[in-house]
């Protein structure tokens, strides 16, 4: 295992070439306009603040009332070490998380995967809905996490109504 002047020293090696930092400022820029789109398109929707991460996962909360009123929340995730988007339906706490994974462990969750409840554990219920994203493509890229985000969280609020 390195230590962490050499972590530092790698770290360091990498910024000055100026790529992470374009990169990262870009994945943020991107996020941000995201989330801006969807909360002028749909003001009825409830919006968490935007948390950048480690460069492990960015993302932010954009819940329909219908979830919110059982106490959970859908929420865009950027996979920064994947290069990958994900939607995910989270509880408000590890305990409605749990539950909600207990009830719906004999659902018909199609393409989505069931988490596993367990530490570090953020997720539900998990969608991957952009793997390897364009970014140059930033308008095309927003329009398909927008459809996808949607038809997600109403196939979460169909479900969790039958």
């Amino acid at each position: 295992m390195k230590s962490m002047n050499d972590s530092v020293s790698e770290y360091t090696k990498q910024l000055e070439k100026g790529q992470i930092q374009r990169a990262y400022r870009g994945i943020m820029a991107f996020m941000s306009a995201l989330k801006k789109r969807l909360e002028s398109r749909y003001p009825e929707y409830r919006s968490s603040a935007l948390y950048v991460g480690y460069m492990d996962m960015t993302y932010f909360a954009f819940t329909p009332v219908e979830l919110s009123q059982r106490q959970l929340k859908a929420a865009v995730v950027y996979l920064h070490e994947q290069n990958r988007f994900e939607v995910w339906l989270g509880g408000v706490n590890r305990r409605v998380q749990a539950a909600y994974i207990q009830k719906m462990k004999h659902l018909d969750l199609g393409s989505c995967r069931l988490s596993r409840p367990g530490p570090g554990v953020d997720s539900i219920v998990e969608l991957t809905i952009a793997d390897q994203p364009d970014f140059d493509g930033a308008d095309a890229l927003m329009e398909l996490i927008e459809e996808k985000l949607m038809r997600f969280a109403n196939d979460m609020i169909s479900l969790l109504s039958d």
